[in-house]
């Protein structure tokens, strides 16, 4: 039985992944900074659960007790777009500084930190798969979209750290996902008309669709791809 580790698992993407997992027989562990949200995820999906912000050295450390001693599979879901919950107070350069430093951490030092922690829990052939985003594309979002570009520049470097161990470093890059805490329930049907316009199929993308994904990126099929962008956004960002 697979041990799997899912940061942000208590909703929307982090969740149906936990779910898919769990579907599936392995043993799965969500982490989350919402011990409430996170308990009720566990309960429902006969998972466990372990309560820590992903940003904070300091309490990653303090969890690694709670944590599987094995990993086969770790998913890095842990992230947000934090400019959504930030009201700027002008132009104050110590302003931007936050927040820059809060992507940063909330999308980049979340998934550096927890990976780095796990790294000597590994077990060979083990997956590591990171949430990215559309908006490392190119398709803006300031700070949020510069935090999962370095997400993929940081994978392809751990590609070639671990690959000798059998270990594979992979980003799923979804686009618009609906059925998520993402937008903080400010994406209006104009909104969601607009970036469904932009992909080849027509519909939106749902946690499901990525969670199938990363299912199959964390299974033995998918040995030999590693270091790799996956995007699921319907065509809305053609990888080529």
């Amino acid at each position: 039985m697979r041990e799997i580790v899912v940061t942000g698992g208590g909703t929307g993407i982090g969740y149906a992944i936990a779910a898919a997992f769990a579907a599936q027989g392995d043993r799965v562990t969500v982490t989350g900074r919402r011990e409430q949200v996170l308990k009720e995820a566990a309960d429902r999906l006969g998972v466990s659960y372990v309560a820590f912000n992903a940003a904070n050295p300091v309490a990653v450390g303090e969890a690694l007790e709670r944590l599987p001693a094995r990993v086969d599979v770790l998913v890095n879901n842990a992230g947000g777009n934090t400019n959504l919950d930030r009201v700027p107070s002008g132009d104050d350069l110590m302003d931007v500084a936050e927040g820059w430093w809060a992507n940063l951490n909330a999308n980049l030092m979340s998934a550096v930190l927890v990976t780095s922690a796990l790294i000597p829990r590994l077990a060979e052939g083990g997956r590591i798969i990171t949430i990215g985003s559309i908006a490392a594309r190119g398709t803006g979002s300031g700070s949020y979209g510069a935090a999962k570009a370095a997400v993929e520049a940081w994978t392809a470097d751990l590609a070639a750290e671990l690959g000798p161990r059998g270990v594979t470093a992979n980003v799923v890059s979804p686009g618009l996902i609906v059925d998520t805490e993402f937008f903080r329930g400010r994406l209006t049907e104009e909104g969601v008309r607009r970036r469904v316009e932009g992909t080849r199929n027509g519909r939106a993308g749902t946690p499901d669709d990525v969670a199938e994904t990363v299912r199959f990126v964390a299974s033995a099929e998918a040995r030999h791809v590693t270091g790799q962008v996956l995007h699921v956004n319907g065509g809305a960002y053609l990888g080529r």
